[in-house]
């Protein structure tokens, strides 16, 4: 069984119009369901509950926990996340980074387990980012090793933008490895130092990149022996993403996936997914494409190797 995690609050009503298609969370779960990976009575489908402040507070400074839910953040502060405020944005973004954490759980106990959300990334401890006001790696990694539930994880993130506030939270945490393997020239502008940077020129083909991502991926599964992997499978490394400025094809996206779960089933190692960043003004092909991490690891899922 491959666990899926899926809230329907994901997509809150948003303005259909927004850069960041918020109707994608939805779209990738009719997608699933429709070709399956959903299982029709649901067995594999499991629901996160929404986080309490004390416990995003592992990750999150309290005062700008508070002020987020009451909209009291400053308005240039808020021009920072891109986002227009709203309880429904409110109510999935306390339950998203849940949903990431249940997601590491499900991989511990099942080897892959997939999130149909997650990859906020731009959060930092007091300011949100680049529409993630929430960092759900950081608070996952942090909450998993809290409770004694892994001692080194790794998070390996293929966003095309680099992972600056997972960076910056888990800065002092020995037993949080953060990667992250991005475009150099593209958002965000100043730069994090995450334990290991590999920035990439822009308009990297896909051979380049899946060399990088395979050498990169296999010499830290080697010298950090990771108890558990998130990987961030952003899909806006696509050759034709609004934001992307890499030339990775379709087809180099589903080998960049496929090579990152194997490596890891291979070893052993667990490994959670989370969706990332992706823009489309096509919603639907928008979908599909965060569908190739999910339907990737369904084939590897049922490798008899784990």
């Amino acid at each position: 069984m491959l666990p899926l995690i899926y809230h329907p609050n994901y997509s809150c009503p948003f303005p259909e119009d927004h850069r960041f298609v918020m109707s994608k969370f939805r779209r990738l779960f009719e997608t699933l369901q429709d070709s399956g990976v959903i299982e029709a009575d649901h067995k594999n489908l499991f629901s996160p509950s929404m986080a309490t402040l004390d416990a995003l507070s592992i990750a999150h400074d309290s005062t700008y926990l508070e002020s987020l839910l009451g909209n009291n953040i400053c308005p240039k502060a808020w021009r920072r996340v891109g986002l227009p405020w709203s309880q429904g944005l409110v109510d999935r973004t306390l339950t998203a980074p849940n949903g990431t954490l249940l997601t590491a759980r499900m991989a511990l106990k099942h080897g892959i387990a997939c999130h149909l959300a997650g990859g906020t990334h731009h959060a930092h401890r007091d300011f949100g980012s680049g529409f993630c006001m929430i960092n759900d790696l950081a608070y996952t990694a942090l909450q998993v090793l809290k409770h004694k539930e892994v001692g080194r994880v790794l998070i390996f993130d293929c966003d095309v933008h680099q992972g600056d506030g997972t960076a910056a939270i888990l800065v002092n945490e020995s037993a949080a490895f953060t990667c992250s393997i991005h475009c150099e020239k593209n958002f965000p502008f100043r730069k994090t130092d995450s334990d290991l940077d590999v920035g990439l020129p822009l308009y990297m083909k896909d051979d380049d990149y899946l060399d990088v991502v395979d050498s990169t991926l296999e010499r830290l599964l080697y010298q950090i022996e990771p108890d558990l992997v998130l990987y961030d499978a952003g899909v806006d490394v696509w050759e034709h993403d609004a934001l992307g400025k890499l030339d990775i094809s379709w087809q180099g996206i589903e080998q960049r996936d496929r090579l990152v779960l194997e490596k890891c089933w291979s070893r052993g190692t667990p490994v959670a997914t989370v969706i990332g960043g992706g823009y489309d003004e096509d919603h639907h092909r928008l979908a599909l494409r965060h569908a190739i991490v999910i339907e990737q690891a369904h084939a590897v899922a049922g490798l008899p190797v784990f």
